[in-house]
């Protein structure tokens, strides 16, 4: 998810993190490749991640790892809600943020909202491990489009969610750079009833540290209440930044006990990765992310 090159061989796949930084995976094979109306688009099978896609040369979502994201950007948020039942997610075509809000018995509706519709085919086609069924669950409403474009339209017809999910690609200057404004932002907390809250990827702050101090400032230009966190995710290359924002809801604030507690009485279980210590502990931050984001 954070750069790209066209060096990759006939068997190596080739992730570019900053002009002198990378990795790579031998014995990859490529099973799908284009160009969509917005972007260039890759899937890989892999021996250490097992099947991928990439966009615009960016890694996105793999099928060994991306619960740790996915199981963190989704239930931080649904846990500090006392009774989430409307879902928004905006981008997340490969089903796994939705995969995870399924999860959550009293979860009524969740709109995905996929500019690219070829991810979704992408997904369909290829990643049935990420997404498990949840494109197609009757609670789950897709929506090819703009995510710019439903939200606006959503707060002016009065619409209310109760969890925001921005699965989206990094801020930078593709497609998504606009959903990481204060404009947006804002939108999203005109969008949130009660005690909703909006989750989001931040990126890798020894990497990337000016675009996660940029955009933990535009979420707290907008909301009451903003959390960072901070996981280990293998595909991105190391650590890698979330964001909790709300102006009531503190996940913060919740303890371990509280949270296993939880998840017994909403019958959540198989979870790989999100438990009671982990929600408490990954708000704790190494002392350079705590002077970067000062």
């Amino acid at each position: 998810m954070n750069g790209q090159t066209d060096e990759e061989g006939p068997d190596a796949l080739v992730e570019e993190l900053d002009p002198h930084f990378g990795f790579y995976c031998r014995g990859a094979r490529l099973l799908e490749a284009g160009r969509s109306r917005y972007q260039r688009y890759e899937v890989w099978d892999t021996p250490t991640f097992g099947k991928l896609f990439r966009l615009d040369g960016s890694l996105m979502s793999a099928e060994r790892d991306e619960f740790v994201y996915h199981e963190n950007l989704v239930h931080v948020p649904a846990f500090s809600h006392p009774a989430p039942r409307r879902a928004l997610v905006v981008g997340g075509g490969d089903g796994g943020s939705a995969r995870e809000l399924l999860r959550h018995r009293g979860i009524e509706r969740v709109v995905v909202v996929e500019l690219d519709e070829k991810v979704v085919e992408l997904a369909r086609r290829h990643l049935g491990v990420i997404h498990q069924g949840a494109l197609d669950d009757p609670r789950t409403e897709l929506h090819i489009g703009d995510g710019l474009d439903y939200v606006r339209r959503a707060v002016a017809a009065g619409e209310r969610f109760d969890l925001i999910v921005l699965d989206l690609t990094e801020p930078g200057e593709g497609p998504a750079a606009a959903l990481y404004r204060e404009p947006f932002f804002g939108d999203c907390r005109a969008l949130l009833g009660g005690q909703g809250a909006v989750t989001l990827h931040l990126g890798a702050p020894w990497l990337q540290g000016e675009q996660v101090r940029a955009v933990v400032q535009r979420l707290r230009a907008c909301f009451a209440i903003v959390r960072p966190y901070f996981l280990h995710v293998p595909l991105y290359g190391g650590l890698w930044g979330l964001a909790c924002a709300s102006d009531r809801v503190d996940p913060q604030g919740c303890s371990a006990a509280a949270i296993d507690a939880e998840l017994a009485c909403r019958g959540i279980g198989g979870l790989r990765y999100y438990n009671g210590e982990i929600h408490a502990g990954q708000f704790a931050q190494p002392n350079f992310v705590r002077e970067l984001l000062a």
